[in-house]
């Protein structure tokens, strides 16, 4: 069965709109739970602009599943991140000026390849799970097995893009992805995606056989606004059992 993990930082961009206590992603991850969530995904910026180290922490003594800590290379995160000992890291790319993370690592550029390969030594050492955040390309796969990560994830974001103009325009990034994560697969990765799905576009992602992982915020967390975070969660991980019994049954999503 496919794994949903939860990602509660936008729970924390509400509250930190008010640089108040609520609402509290902590919270907000035991409820998560409630509703069936495999575990909980949080991204600790350089910025801070939503989870703070306080809610790391307190995350790591609280979520019962696993937790998936997000993290760039580059930054102070990093020493936070081997203190704590989370189930999964995974690295991603990050630019203070963007509003949301807008593509996978650069793996080709040599200065990005040894800062990662790096980092994927320290958290190896520390019995860490590790994945990569990539765009679903042959080289930058390649690349990562190389690299000895234990997952990569597929970012999706280009197929929630055309998917907003109906299934038929993003049919050329779903297949995309699907023969990324074949390729992955071959590779010996692990196979998680995420970035973008939402409740109209995730069964197409979900169908995919090799894909065992999706990490999904934003639109759960939008969806809880109006009928809670138990049910939001519920709902979601309905549409993936169907999406995967369909896969069971020869079908293609």
């Amino acid at each position: 069965m496919m794994r949903l993990y939860i990602n509660v930082d936008h729970v924390a961009t509400v509250r930190q709109a008010r640089l108040t206590d609520e609402p509290d992603p902590v919270r907000a991850a035991v409820l998560a739970e409630l509703g069936g969530a495999d575990g909980i995904t949080l991204h600790l910026r350089v910025d801070r602009r939503h989870i703070q180290d306080r809610d790391v922490r307190l995350l790591s003594e609280t979520v019962r599943t696993g937790i998936n800590f997000e993290l760039a290379v580059e930054s102070d995160v990093m020493d936070l991140a081997l203190d704590v000992r989370p189930m999964a890291v995974t690295l991603v790319p990050e630019r203070r000026e963007e509003v949301t993370t807008e593509g996978g690592l650069a793996l080709g550029q040599e200065p990005q390849r040894r800062r990662i390969a790096a980092a994927l030594d320290r958290f190896r050492a520390r019995g860490i799970r590790t994945s990569l955040f990539v765009d679903p390309d042959p080289d930058v796969l390649r690349i990562a097995a190389e690299l000895g990560t234990d997952a990569v994830e597929l970012h999706t974001g280009e197929y929630a893009k055309r998917f907003k103009a109906g299934r038929d325009a993003a049919a050329p990034e779903l297949q995309r992805l699907r023969s990324a994560a074949a390729r992955a697969r071959s590779l010996g990765l692990d196979v998680h995606a995420g970035h973008g799905l939402t409740y109209e576009n995730v069964a197409p992602i979900a169908a995919i056989r090799e894909i065992e992982e999706l990490n999904i915020g934003h639109s759960v967390v939008s969806r809880a606004i109006f009928v809670g975070m138990e049910r939001a969660v519920r709902e979601m991980k309905e549409i993936l059992y169907h999406a995967r019994a369909g896969v069971a049954h020869g079908s293609k999503g």
